[in-house]
């Protein structure tokens, strides 16, 4: 299969998710040696999930299939050009490239402006509309420590 055939395929996935009412317009493929070994559609809606989105559903179905927590050598092809938090998931599971079609002003047209997070990410944590303030706890480090003399920790 071709680029426009994968992604054809995450465009597909799109589509039928709002005829069936499963959630939004967005289709996501996880793609490793010209097999297609993850899919996901936004499912935010039907499973009261913000995290739901379809990439981060394709990541999970292609990790699953791969019995691994990074997707070295797949290719994520979405219908949409992915939000903040699928790029964060997208960047954690290291896949070699990505794909998409609609970009997230074509997106922003008909409701799903993600806008607001880009500049919420840029701001101090004092500026920011939702308060996230350290709480300096003696123990605070103890989870890093443990990590850190783990001979069970597995690095990523």
């Amino acid at each position: 299969m071709n680029h426009e055939q994968l992604m054809n395929e995450a465009i597909r996935l799109a589509a039928e998710n709002v005829k069936t009412g499963h959630g939004g317009p967005f289709g996501a493929i996880v793609v490793k040696d010209g097999v297609v070994i993850g899919k996901g559609r936004n499912e935010v809606t039907a499973n009261c999930d913000p995290t739901a989105h379809a990439e981060v559903q394709a990541i999970r179905e292609a990790c699953r299939h791969l019995n691994d927590f990074q997707l070295t050598g797949c290719v994520v092809y979405t219908s949409c050009e992915p939000c903040p938090m699928c790029i964060g998931a997208i960047y954690w599971a290291r896949p070699d490239a990505v794909y998409y079609a609609c970009t997230k002003e074509e997106a922003a047209e008909i409701g799903f402006d993600d806008q607001f997070i880009y500049e919420q990410i840029a701001l101090s944590m004092e500026e920011r509309s939702l308060p996230m303030k350290q709480l300096q706890l003696p123990d605070r480090l103890l989870p890093f420590e443990t990590w850190s003399r783990s001979e069970k920790k597995v690095e990523y």
